[in-house]
């Protein structure tokens, strides 16, 4: 188990970590470039397959779209270090860049719009960059009905905002502040509230879709000791089909259950033993952590992506390197693991996980991937 002591380990662990004051330059030594990308499959004619996987390349200013048997076929530039991406039944993609929300037509992979933040009017996200704590677009998420999408943004230094956006007329409608950091924004099943899952302030707030009205939700299983240095912090979440509770992993130890009607939460224990970040769910309830690697690794597992039944049986399945985030196949047969990572060591592909199996293969694909849809 880990103990409140993991959040004050040695300066030099910490700078490597999900800590606001890391600026570790990532390695890019594996870095392939996007004509090499392209080049690793024909592109498709016409309009883009389903199936097809799209990425944001947080190491480039681009989304790539991914043959997931034969790799990468094409890329489209969106705006810098793109980070979190949301597909609507319309095919359009809407992309959290450092520069706005960027709106692509994944049928003619094109981009169509670029929304600028108005965060920038009353806030300083400084200037246009890359890296973990750029200011700009984090997580993002679409309205059921389709109407409005939501966009965390990060300003560094403060408290965030979640921007609301008219998906028809393309126009920012509201800037709601909310913790610091929105690595994640999910939405309730009625699409009746938002939810900014806010590493840096330990909480998730609750914000009303129709009023804009908020509430901060604490989750923090481990405590808050250490602060900004903290590495026990909430990263993504998940809506619970069955009953709309938000589901945070922590750790690859604890799941947190939260009810965002009544702020209460319970605990569950997990697995994997392991750093964990990006997560999905299934419409079954089988839920995907995952699992980024070891804090200490004296005492903790690799990467792994764990695969959670409703009932609480879980599957873990090593991957080989760090990973941020997650998307399953709409047969529910295949899970893609994003190989980018927010931190360090991040390499530029995606691992292919066969989910009955467990069963992996890797595959070349984007720039530092990080977020990831199935079109």
């Amino acid at each position: 188990m880990k103990r409140a002591a993991l959040t004050l380990v040695a300066a030099g662990v910490l700078l490597a970590g999900c800590s606001t004051t890391s600026q570790a330059e990532p390695d890019r030594k594996s870095s392939t470039t996007r004509a090499e990308q392209r080049a690793t499959a024909p592109a498709p004619s016409g309009r883009t397959p389903e199936g097809t996987l799209l990425v944001a390349d947080f190491g480039a200013d681009t989304v790539t779209f991914i043959d997931p048997d034969k790799g990468a076929f094409d890329s489209v530039k969106v705006g810098e270090a793109p980070y979190g991406l949301a597909v609507g039944d319309d095919g359009r993609a809407w992309v959290a860049t450092a520069e706005g929300v960027a709106v692509v037509d994944t049928h003619t992979r094109e981009r169509t719009a670029l929304i600028p933040y108005e965060t920038d009017e009353t806030h300083d996200l400084g200037p246009v960059t890359d890296g973990e704590y750029r200011g700009g677009g984090m997580g993002i998420a679409l309205a059921p009905d389709g109407d409005h999408v939501y966009v965390g943004v990060n300003v560094p230094g403060g408290n965030g905002t979640l921007e609301t956006i008219d998906t028809k007329t393309r126009e920012v409608t509201d800037v709601t502040d909310v913790g610091r950091r929105p690595f994640d924004v999910d939405v309730s099943r009625d699409g009746g509230e938002v939810y900014a899952t806010d590493h840096d302030s330990f909480d998730v707030t609750v914000v009303d879709a129709r009023t804009h009205d908020t509430r901060r939700i604490e989750v923090a299983p481990y405590g808050t000791e250490g602060g900004l240095g903290s590495w026990l912090k909430p990263h993504y979440a998940a809506v619970r089909p069955s009953d709309g509770k938000l589901l945070l992993p922590f750790e690859g130890e604890r799941l947190v259950v939260l009810d965002p009607e009544t702020g209460r939460s319970a605990i569950e224990r997990m697995t994997a033993n392991t750093h964990q970040h990006g997560v999905t769910i299934t419409p079954d309830g089988t839920l995907l952590a995952v699992g980024t690697g070891p804090i200490d690794p004296s005492e903790d597992e690799g990467p792994s992506l764990t695969i959670r039944t409703k009932d609480g049986t879980e599957k873990v399945v090593p991957l080989e390197g760090p990973h941020e985030d997650v998307a399953v196949s709409a047969d529910g047969d295949t899970a893609y693991v994003t190989g980018g990572f927010t931190r360090d060591g991040f390499w530029n592909g995606i691992t292919v996980v066969d989910l009955d199996s467990g069963d992996t293969r890797r595959l070349a694909a984007g720039e530092r991937p990080l977020g990831i849809a199935v079109l």
